[in-house]
């Protein structure tokens, strides 16, 4: 991999991206409990005030909800896509991304390519790699272990709002 050297929001800006965002469509989601982007499903529905959106055209239904093909198939505009596809696939998921209207085009853990968010910023998309939607949400609201896990512990520390 070459040097990084696109620099993505901070961490305020981050918090200011969930904070505006409403809808969230997973590109890539998974039925099987095992993938990444299912345990992120999961925490998004049971624990974030977000509209959740499947998006994988091999897959019709994932906890219960319908899954749909692609993101033009979508019964909303998503603010945030979130992406969990593999590398070579991320130009076509940044068009897609694009021609639906949304808000912020956010890559997975591991996912990191500057082509692709030079060209989403200059769409007018917020871009947001290598990071995970979860662990930022729970960061931002107080439930994060630095493993990235609930711990339980009550603390007199206040939320972030």
């Amino acid at each position: 991999m070459s040097e990084r050297t696109w620099l993505g929001p901070s961490a305020p800006e981050r918090l200011s991206i969930l904070r505006g965002t409403r809808s969230i469509a997973i590109v890539g989601a998974s039925d099987n409990p095992s993938r990444a982007s299912y345990f992120v499903a999961t925490y998004l529905l049971s624990s974030s005030p977000y509209e959740v959106y499947f998006v994988n055209p091999r897959v019709s239904e994932i906890l219960g909800r319908p899954v749909y093909p692609s993101l033009a198939d979508l019964p909303v505009v998503p603010d945030l896509v979130e992406v969990f596809r593999r590398h070579e696939d991320l130009p076509t998921v940044l068009e897609e991304t694009i021609a639906v209207g949304a808000k912020t085009l956010w890559l997975q853990l591991g996912a990191w390519d500057e082509d692709v968010a030079r060209r989403g910023e200059a769409a007018g998309l917020q871009v947001v790699m290598d990071r995970c939607v979860k662990i930022e949400h729970a960061r931002f609201h107080g439930g994060l272990h630095l493993a990235g896990f609930d711990t339980g512990v009550i603390s007199s520390r206040r939320a972030v709002r």
